[in-house]
């Protein structure tokens, strides 16, 4: 079974999002989700990397309700700072430094950064020990450091408890 479905779960969502995408469940486009949910997966097994482990999931889904608490509230603020006065916006770039190890967990991080409105992942560090994370409102050193303790706090130390 593991040979003709190495990725069940990736399996699946290449068929019900071929089928969403298309808004068809005809006959012709069934077939299709099915063979790329056979097929993509066959041909990208050798590129895949070790599956990532969860530790806990109670937390994961915490992490998972503070996230969209934050894109709710951060869509505010970034609307609030775009219509207000181009003075009230002082975007910088960050270099956050990193504890988390597994390549998952930053990528979620990562992830995490770019999907909450207002700052963007934009480099990781040859060595995996710090994000640089693009601010639309980071005016001084202060709010830096509040960006760096904010991300470390809220996303970065339950990610930890997630993947490592």
């Amino acid at each position: 079974m593991k040979r003709w479905l190495p990725a069940p779960l990736l399996s699946l969502m290449l068929g019900v999002s071929w089928l969403l995408l298309n808004e068809s469940a005809s006959v012709g486009h069934l077939l299709l989700a099915l063979a790329l949910a056979l097929v993509v997966p066959l041909c990208t097994a050798r590129y895949r990397v070790d599956p990532p482990r969860l530790r806990n999931g109670a937390v994961l889904l915490r992490l998972m309700g503070r996230v969209l608490v934050d894109i709710v509230l951060s869509n505010f603020e970034v609307a609030r700072r775009v219509l207000g006065p181009e003075t009230g916006m002082r975007s910088r770039f960050v270099w956050v430094p990193l504890t988390l190890r597994d390549p998952h967990a930053i990528v979620a991080l990562a992830g995490i950064v770019t999907l909450t409105p207002g700052t963007l992942s934009s480099d990781l560090s040859p060595d995996r020990g710090h994000l640089l994370v693009h601010a639309l409102h980071c005016p001084d050193d202060a709010a830096e450091a509040q960006l760096i303790a904010d991300i470390q706090t809220r996303y970065e130390a339950p990610l930890r408890e997630i993947f490592e």
